[in-house]
């Protein structure tokens, strides 16, 4: 087969597959600058990704959170540290190392240890370990789970752990939050105060304010966990995080 070049021949390189031996890889000017360019753009592109083969630095960025349970006198503390990929770029992130979980109570220390060190790997392992979050709040306490401040509800040690484990992975950017809306804050705003007129109840509530505490009589909400559903007009609504049956 003729090939005809009809530009200055600046480099070839001899073809060593036994089916094309003697035959040639002719490069032109344009050639080679085509490759210069994408040489450039794949060093640019050049990304630093969480694996596990990745060195540990000698500082890390890490965030402390304290878990008080009404089952135990004494609060966990779970730290989380981050490592910086790529500072100083446009592609910088922070990304989950290593978990430690620390109490005065003794009573979990076995499984603790064995929890802190199963995370940190999967941490260290790279790719999206959001799904830790949803593992860890399936875990139920076969005594049974407890309410917080608020009415929130637990099911378990381990379902707080990963509550807080999501806290920090919204920090840093790798879930996105969901902020609610001022349309819908205004509308649960006032059915808040349309409950508590009927109620009587509506007396330490400041104009533009949403009140910290619900409705004693509330049920729990399926959706984010916490005893704040009121019916009104016949519609269940949650005053917590805005989930309808009546959309």
């Amino acid at each position: 087969m003729t090939v005809e070049i009809d530009k200055k021949i600046i480099a070839y390189d001899v073809i060593k597959d036994e089916d094309d031996v003697g035959q040639a890889d002719v490069k032109t000017d344009t050639d080679n600058a085509d490759g210069k360019r994408t040489e450039e753009k794949q060093a640019s592109a050049e990304i630093i990704q969480m694996h596990e083969k990745l060195q540990r630095p000698e500082q890390l960025l890490g965030s402390t959170y304290k878990i008080k349970t009404p089952q135990s006198e004494h609060a966990v503390y779970v730290t989380i540290n981050d490592i910086l990929l790529n500072p100083g770029t446009a592609y910088e992130m922070r990304r989950p190392y290593e978990i430690f979980i620390n109490s005065k109570n003794m009573d979990h220390f076995q499984w603790i240890v064995a929890l802190t060190r199963i995370i940190s790997a999967v941490f260290r392992k790279g790719g999206d370990v959001t799904f830790l979050v949803d593992e860890l709040r399936s875990v139920f306490d076969p005594r049974g789970g407890y309410f917080k401040k608020g009415g929130k509800y637990k099911s378990s040690l381990v379902a707080e752990i990963g509550d807080a484990i999501e806290c920090h992975m919204k920090m840093i950017g790798m879930i996105e939050e969901d902020v609610m809306d001022d349309c819908q804050k205004e509308i649960l705003q006032a059915k808040r105060k349309e409950y508590e007129t009927i109620h009587h109840k509506g007396k330490n509530t400041q104009d533009g304010e949403l009140p910290t505490a619900f409705p004693p009589t509330a049920q729990l909400c399926k959706k984010c966990h916490t005893k704040a559903v009121i019916s009104m007009d016949g519609c269940m609504t949650c005053l917590n995080c805005g989930d309808s049956k009546c959309g």
